[in-house]
Order: C-alpha cells, then structure tokens, then sequence
C-alpha cells in the first residue's frame, strides 16, 4: 500500500474508531476499498492490512450490512471481491434510520414509559404532586427533542432539508399544559 493510501486507511480506522457505529478495522477496510480504482478480493484484504482472514471477514459482514461495502463477483474468479460504496447519501441514510432513529424511538418510548409509570399509584401528597410534575417537565422536555431529533432524521432521509432552528420550534406538551392553565 503506497503512503497516501496508508494515511487514509489509518485516518479512516481512527475516525470510525471514535463513530459508535464501526469498530477500527471496519474504517480500515472501508478506507482501503474506497480508495482502490476495483474491487479487492478476501485475501487481498488481508494481505495489505496485515489482519487473520477470519477477522477480516467477521468485518466485512458489518459493512456489507451497514452498506458501506458491497460483494461483487469478478468474471473468472471464485474468490470473494468486495468494493466500497459511493453513493453516500444512501449509506447516511441506512445509518440515520437504523442506528440513531431508532436510538430515539428508545430514548422517547422510556420517557413515555416512566411518566406512566410515575403517574399510577395513590393520590400524591404536595410534595409528591410536585416532585411529579418536576419529572414531567423534564420527561416532556426530552421527549420534544427526541421528536424533533426523529423528525430531522425523517426528512433527511426523503431528502428534505432540516434546520436546526427547527429542534427549536417543536411545541412541548409541557409548555401546552403551562399555557392552558
């Protein structure tokens, strides 16, 4: 691998490292196939990055799944070949909907989750009443921008445009219930 290629590879790994959604090696191979003009067999792989085949494979997989790198057959072969993918826009949205989407729809369900939970149970006393809507205000402030988080990453994958400005003006119900009173 000449020195450029090197550099990219190695600056892939790292960025993917610190990414939550790709391990180190995972960069690497991506960084490797992205930068070569065909695609790489298995073995080919593991020779320029210096990893066992089982690792590497193991690694693939990820990608194949993440979308990030596709198996492509080479006429006169019965090897494995892979390539990376170009069409970003594609790969951001697979990741936008799998991964952080439904981190939100998690982190939204729990909000949801614990205010029913909070709410059931005897009468409160003072103290209680007002430890619960303390809880509700912070549940429903999280639970907004948990919606807004989804509804950008909704937009970004149809292709529409999404401001931060918009995480801003998404009503709470805890402002509504504020305002009806």
């Amino acid at each position: 691998m000449d020195r450029a290629t090197a550099i990219f590879v190695e600056g892939m790994g790292a960025a993917s490292a610190t990414s939550g959604v790709l391990t180190q090696l995972q960069g690497r191979i991506f960084g490797l196939l992205y930068l070569q003009r065909g695609s790489l067999s298995l073995d080919e792989i593991v020779s320029e990055l210096g990893q066992s085949k089982g690792n590497i494979s193991i690694n693939i997989r990820g990608l194949v799944e993440w979308h990030l790198v596709k198996r492509v057959s080479v006429p006169g072969s019965r090897k494995d070949h892979y390539e990376a993918a170009s069409d970003f826009w594609r790969v951001m949205q697979e990741i936008m909907e799998r991964r952080f989407r439904w981190n939100i729809r998690q982190l939204i369900a729990a909000c949801d989750e614990t205010e029913r939970a909070a709410s059931q149970g005897p009468r409160p006393s003072r103290a209680e009443s007002r430890e619960r809507e303390f809880l509700a205000q912070r549940l429903e402030a999280l639970r907004a921008f948990g919606a807004a988080v989804d509804a950008g990453i909704g937009a970004f994958s149809q292709g529409n445009p999404f401001t931060p400005e918009t995480l801003r003006v998404i009503p709470s119900r805890a402002g509504r219930r504020k305002e009806q009173s």
